[in-house]
Parts: structure tokens; sequence; C-alpha cells
């Protein structure tokens, strides 16, 4: 029997929709550096560092709403975010690299809101979970922010209202292959709110 030897990056399990584009075949890169680094096992030190920063994330939250019992859910059994690394909830900003923004955010918390996100260490990501974080939802009126993003950048929208949490999971799961992919934060690529 004869074992197949792995030839894309989809055969590695990486699900971006480059890899998963049909009859494009791998890429000049891909063709010369693979024989390469199955023969030596090679790695570079950025391949590792950004493998070891998605597999071990740490999650703050900021639940402000109905999002935030959906978010809550996802350390449950039923769910169980531990199997991707994000088990453990921090309640304090320095120890976190993730935060999730759950709920609308009143014009009163977006000062607090970027405080805490401030005192986040870099590299640091955010997800703004269901239609109230990411565009303040079916309440369009002087309290409520009309968007997180105007605050703080964000990297992954959660849409929903308000989202399960297997939502939530995929866009933890999306975030992951972000970072491992060596995509770098949304505040280093867009610059909004820094």
């Amino acid at each position: 029997m004869a074992v197949r030897k792995k030839q894309r990056l989809a055969d590695y399990g990486l699900n971006s929709e480059r890899v998963l584009w049909r009859g494009k075949g791998p890429g000049v890169f891909e063709q010369e550096l693979s024989p390469l680094e199955d023969r030596l096992m090679l790695s570079t030190v950025d391949k590792a560092l950004a493998w070891a920063q998605g597999s071990s994330i740490w999650p703050d939250t900021f639940g402000l709403a109905c999002c935030a019992i959906e978010m809550m859910s996802i350390v449950s059994s039923r769910y169980d975010i531990a199997r991707f690394g994000a088990e453990v909830f921090r309640s304090s900003p320095r120890q976190a690299d993730l935060l999730i923004v759950s709920g609308r955010v009143a014009h009163k918390m977006a000062a607090p809101l970027r405080q805490i996100y401030d005192q986040m260490l870099e590299p640091k990501w955010v997800i703004a979970m269901g239609a109230c974080a990411s565009s303040g939802g079916m309440f369009n009126n002087y309290t409520i922010l009309q968007g997180v993003d105007k605050i703080v950048a964000v990297d992954i929208h959660v849409p929903g209202c308000p989202p399960r949490p297997e939502a939530l999971v995929e866009g933890i799961v999306r975030l992951q292959e972000k970072i491992k992919a060596g995509v770098p934060p949304a505040y280093e690529i867009r610059g909004v709110a820094s």
C-alpha cells in the first residue's frame, strides 16, 4: 500500500479561501519549499511563534448584553473551547491577548473598553461578537455606539443576534488560522483606533 504524500497546504488542513480554490495548483513557493521541509523537518522561528500564539489564545471578556450568555457557554463541556487552547478566560487585560466584545456598547462604556484594550499586551486581537458589537444592531440611537471598530481595531466579526456558541467557536478558529498564517493583528494592518 503506497502512502499518499501531502502535495498542497490544503492537505495539511489549512482551510483558507486561497487554498481551497478549486483547480488552483500549488504555488511556486510551495513546489520549491515542500520537498525540502519534508526531508529536513525544517521550520522557521516565525512559524513556530505563530503556531504557539495561535494555539494558546487567552481571552479577556467584555460581556455587556445577551451575547455574553452565549460567550459564557463556550467553556461548558458541550462546546469545550479548551480543545482550541482558549479556555483560560482572564479577568485582567494584562494577562490576555484576545478581547471578545459581546453585546451593545453604550457611549458611556466606550472609554472603559478603550482603557482595557490599551492595557492589553501586544500582539492583541479583538472579536466583535454579535450584531450590536459589530454595527450597533437594531439600536440605531444616540446612546449605542454604532460598531465597536470605531474605538478598537476588530480582527473578526461574528454575526448573529445573539450568535450561537458555535459561531463564536468558528470565529476563534478563524482567528487562529489568521495568526498561524502570519497575518498581523488589525491594529497593525489598518492603523485604525490605535
